[in-house]
């Protein structure tokens, strides 16, 4: 048990280097809620536009057990880890932004769903002084998640030329 207490203690020792402006992102996807052919989304794409407000340390893309080969594929292409969810992924997705709000690290939980059922998750982040963020795309994003976030992206789903 020696060495456990040892690797459980090493983190304390090790120096986090940041600079005063710089915001780190954890970024939480709704698969199931978000990765639609109809919204043609790039995930590129959004890591770019967070990228705007941070550092994104924490990128992962939550799906059901009926996600394809092909797009868990194209998640870890981008960069982003793939949590393939047996039940509710939206129970899943409260779990993973709860570890968010209560890792010191953390500064900006960015929600990518549309759906309202993640507003007290929302409510919750920003109490434990964690600034919020979604990003969504119509039909459908949440008015009250909208106003609820400290800033929230919605995100142009028609096909451009080259993805039509």
């Amino acid at each position: 048990m020696r060495n456990l207490e040892k690797l459980s203690s090493f983190k304390q020792y090790i120096p986090l280097t940041r600079r005063s402006n710089e915001r780190n992102i954890g970024l939480l996807v709704d698969g199931p809620n978000m990765l639609r052919n109809e919204f043609h989304l790039d995930l590129e794409m959004i890591k770019e536009i967070v990228s705007e407000n941070g550092i994104i340390k924490v990128a992962k893309v939550l799906m059901n057990q009926y996600a394809s080969d092909k797009l868990i594929e194209a998640v870890v292409n981008q960069g982003f880890t793939p949590i393939i969810v047996a039940g509710d992924v939206d129970v899943q997705l409260a779990v993973e932004a709860f570890e968010l709000v209560y890792n010191p690290n953390i500064d900006v939980i960015a929600l990518m769903t549309r759906n309202a059922d993640f507003l007290p998750l929302i409510n919750i982040a920003k109490e434990n002084g964690k600034e919020t963020m979604v990003i969504g795309a119509e039909p459908g994003f949440s008015v009250a998640l909208k106003n609820s976030a400290d800033s929230a992206i919605v995100l142009n789903t028609e096909p451009t030329p080259e993805t039509a």
